[in-house]
């Protein structure tokens, strides 16, 4: 039986069975793709070949030394001194390895070298739209650099990164060990490939401080020096554990052109776009390479998976097989490359300069154009559009003619879909405030990546049914035409901004263009074929499916972790209307196919659905073992007024954290005495070791109990003071070396109020009174850092011109469960926190993870 081009033919039902396996294969069609990594590899030579090979397991054998084996690499620790240490002995060992093969081989333009560098710093870094200033006293970095030996071959350099160490609660398997791992393997396969020599260099740079906010790949930037020789950066980076590493971060064509030589390319512009908006609120070494070398680039991470993200389960077991294999054999093709004469690196002179080009993956092809072609190429769409619109277009009967005509058919076509978005973002954002405000249930979703579909997916729909009850009649076929119109439109018009994002719509333009055509030949009525309808939803449905995967994977879990006053719920709802309708655009039009009387059943039967989503998320738990809540507790010891107190937040809006605070006050806490809720400012110092993060957090404070063990003499020596301190009366202005010394505290923060009119820090500090931030990261043993200001004697201050500081640190050896070796060494604090841990472990069934962090503050007049 041909299939039906008119509705007399086939009822909804049939017609939505006619259209099922494209609605149901092509997003499982695009999922699989999605996930689709490669096999991975366990030999270091390939038995066929008996070429060298990057080998998964020798990738992962790395990251589980690093992150079990040596453990928590917080930078400043004893730990991160052992990974660093670690790291130069295996950079020896490949340069050892190399000198051999080059002795072996006469001739051959291979050369190898080895930097330990260490320096101090300091560099302002604002997040968050806050004002931060860091400084760090003797870090290091490894460095391997692999040429042909050559002056002229070191001319040029592509610069490739990771991070050794990992942040506070984590033991970093993914972040960033494995790309540690896959950038050994990847000197490992170079050097040891018979023939190999690299028209130009490869920095291979193993840096010792991203998590303390960019501090190591800042001294390379401003202190090695090789880096001027840098002309493009590969930054390799993991937030998740799972999926294919998406390029989310490309600064140039020639850069973007390297990329495609990849065996697997994963990555497109909107991801790109996405992350340079700003809304992710997070960022890489990539920053400062940008900022301080001027240099173009690639930013790749793993982000599938990013519950465990700066978790205590950021373990190699919990790493998808196949995620090492498709980074490390990506990485290694872009190097080869890049080191080829092909390599587009001595054209990099200039350095960097937003992209104007288009790229996307789709199926395992990469699609490049320039932004000039996409310009064109979306306006001839447009006006092809436009022309077959018209041409095709037939006047209503006479009875219904009066004054309409194309345009006014169309202006009312537009409309309907218009209003087909805004209802669908109504609906999910009605049913948000319903979850989140009326039965108190957010983040049902958060457990589950694609979950939140199924709460604001049929909400959504519904939304967009209703407002169709109040459109005008419009014919099927001219919907069909108005959302083609529409879409190459909003192509053509995107990209004139230069938003390269535009080409969404370009993509889902032309199965319009193509179904109308074929709606022509199939049906000479004012119907729309079926066959239409197929070819003109799968491509939306492939790509769109595609997008929400990653769209999702990202957000879902970011935003469930950005505080209580986060209006996560609303995000979500929004995100997920606003992916259904580029989903499914064809909605529109199919909902004028069947008349009045199918749509209003379909709204009933929709809204019968949402309040079964809504009464089935209703009662979920937001958490559970592998997707667990984040608590962050602090054991603060004050040796200014000897007194101590237990600090707890969560960064979620999720329900119980109020209970949860009570709990904790009642089994550990003093007897009788509640928690008492923080409201979080700038002048909030015990949480300024996570500072500005900590705008995200709702904190309580608990009193400790008097136990006999609490009123020991504390022993810190965490010192605040100023030294070479001169005012100048005449000029109103004060001079001083502000100094801390911190021996056994590392992290340690500073805080005070002043009109700073010099320092160095940067030459700009505010021009006015006002609150100042300075961060410290420094080498395990290294316990003194100074600032100098110049300050100008203000009325707000105090009138002998002494300044209020407001300082904080981490006790070394009071972290758990990084630090639970040598508890013994903890103090009392890391009693609490074993005690503590375990009970949460108990009470809460393994859905809660901890930042345990005891750490010594105070307040200092200077």
């Amino acid at each position: 039986m041909a299939p039906p081009t008119t509705r007399a033919r086939w009822g909804p039902i049939r017609s939505l069975l006619f259209l099922a396996p494209v609605l149901i294969g092509a997003p499982w069609f695009a999922y699989r793709d999605h996930r689709a990594l490669p096999e991975p590899t366990v030999d270091l030579v390939n038995p066929q070949t008996s070429l060298p090979q990057i080998s998964e397991a020798q990738i992962l054998a790395h990251a589980k030394y690093l992150s079990e084996d040596i453990g928590y690499r917080t930078v400043g620790t004893r730990e991160h001194a052992l990974g660093d240490a670690w790291m130069v002995a295996r950079a020896e060992e490949l340069k050892a390895q190399c000198d051999e093969i080059v002795k072996a081989t006469p001739g051959r333009k291979l050369e190898c070298e080895v930097w330990r560098q260490e320096g101090s710093g300091h560099h302002r870094f604002d997040i968050m739209a806050k004002r931060l200033y860091k400084t760090y006293v003797n870090l290091s970095n490894i460095v391997v650099r692999v040429s042909d030996g050559t002056k002229a071959g070191k001319e040029h350099a592509v610069l490739i990164n990771s991070h050794l160490d990992s942040t506070l609660p984590s033991p970093g398997a993914a972040d960033d060990a494995l790309s540690v791992g896959v950038m050994l393997e990847c000197i490992r396969v170079l050097i040891n490939t018979p023939e190999w020599e690299p028209r130009h260099s490869i920095v291979f740079l193993f840096n010792n401080a991203e998590e303390s906010l960019q501090d190591g790949s800042h001294l390379f930037s401003t202190q090695h020096p090789i880096a001027d020789s840098v002309r493009a950066v590969i930054n390799l980076e993991a937030a998740g554990t799972t999926g294919p590493e998406l390029l989310f971060q490309a600064t140039s064509e020639e850069m973007i052109q390297a990329y495609s030589q990849v065996p697997r390319p994963f990555g497109t512009i909107v991801a790109s776009e996405i992350f340079s908006s700003g809304v992710m609120m997070s960022d890489t070494d990539f920053r400062q390479f940008e900022l301080y070398l001027n240099v173009t680039g690639l930013d790749m991470a793993v982000v599938g998976n990013s519950y465990l993200y700066h978790m205590r389960k950021d373990l190699v077991e919990n790493i998808e097989p196949g995620v090492a294999q498709h980074m490390g054999d990506n990485t290694l093709a872009l190097l080869q490359y890049l080191a080829s004469p092909e390599s587009p690196l001595p054209s990099l002179t200039a350095g960097y300069s937003k992209p104007t080009t288009v790229y996307f993956q789709s199926f395992k092809h990469f699609f490049i154009y320039s932004f000039d072609t996409a310009k064109v190429l979306y306006a001839f769409v447009f006006g092809l559009s436009v022309s077959f619109s018209v041409i095709t277009y037939s006047a209503p009967a006479p009875a219904l003619k009066k004054s309409r005509g194309f345009i006014s058919d169309h202006l009312r076509g537009l409309f309907a879909i218009g209003s087909a978005v805004v209802g669908a973002i109504a609906g999910a954002n009605v049913v948000a405030l319903v979850m989140a405000q009326v039965l108190k249930k957010p983040l049902s979703w958060f457990s589950v990546e694609v979950s939140c579909a199924l709460l604001y997916g049929p909400a959504a729909l519904t939304g967009a049914l209703i407002s169709q009850l109040f459109m005008p009649d419009i014919r099927e076929k001219t919907v069909f035409t108005s959302l083609l119109l529409v879409q190459s439109a909003l192509a053509w018009g995107i990209q004139a901004f230069g938003i390269g994002s535009a080409a969404l719509f370009f993509i889902s333009s032309l199965p319009l263009c193509l179904a109308l055509l074929l709606n022509s030949v199939v049906s000479s009525g004012p119907d729309v074929s079926l066959l239409s309808y197929a070819i003109g939803q799968f491509i939306p449905l492939t790509t769109g499916a595609q997008l929400a995967f990653e769209v999702l994977n990202v957000f879902v879990p970011l935003t469930g972790r950005t505080g209580a006053e986060a209006p996560a719920e609303h995000i979500i709802a929004t995100l997920v209307a606003v992916l259904s309708s580029y989903l499914f655009p064809l909605f529109v039009p199919f909902t004028r196919r069947y008349g009045r009387s199918f749509l209003t059943r379909s709204i009933l039967i929709v809204s019968m659905v949402t309040a079964v989503a809504i009464a089935v998320f209703s009662a979920r738990n937001p958490f559970d073992t592998m997707h667990q809540k984040r608590l962050f507790v602090i054991h603060m010891e004050n040796i200014t007024s000897q007194e101590q107190h237990l600090h707890v937040a969560a960064a979620d809006s999720a329900p119980g954290f109020d209970a949860l605070a009570h709990d904790i006050a009642e089994r550990f806490g003093a007897p009788g005495v509640p928690p008492a809720p923080v409201v979080m400012t700038e002048w909030n110092a015990d949480w300024d070791t996570i500072y500005p993060f900590s705008a995200f957090i709702t904190p309580y404070k608990l009193e400790l109990p008097l136990k006999e063990e609490y009123m020991d003499p504390l022993d810190f020596s965490f010192v605040v003071s100023a030294v070479n301190d001169h005012i100048d009366k005449e000029a109103g202005t004060r001079k001083l070396t502000l100094k801390v010394e911190h021996p056994s505290i590392i992290w340690t923060a500073v805080a005070f109020d002043a009109h700073v009119l010099s320092w160095d820090l940067d030459d700009n500090p505010p021009d006015e009174y006002a609150r100042h931030h300075i961060k410290e990261a420094s080498f395990y043993g290294h316990d003194t850092w100074t600032v100098d200001l110049l300050v100008k004697l203000v009325p707000e201050a105090p009138a002998d011109g002494r300044i209020r500081i407001d300082f904080v640190g981490i006790h070394e050896k009071a972290m758990w469960p990084g630090k639970r070796a040598e508890k013994h060494l903890g103090g009392h604090a890391m009693q609490l926190f074993e005690e503590l841990d375990g009970w949460l472990d108990d009470s809460t069934g393994g859905t809660v993870d901890a930042t345990l962090l005891g750490c010594v503050g105070g307040v200092a007049w200077v």
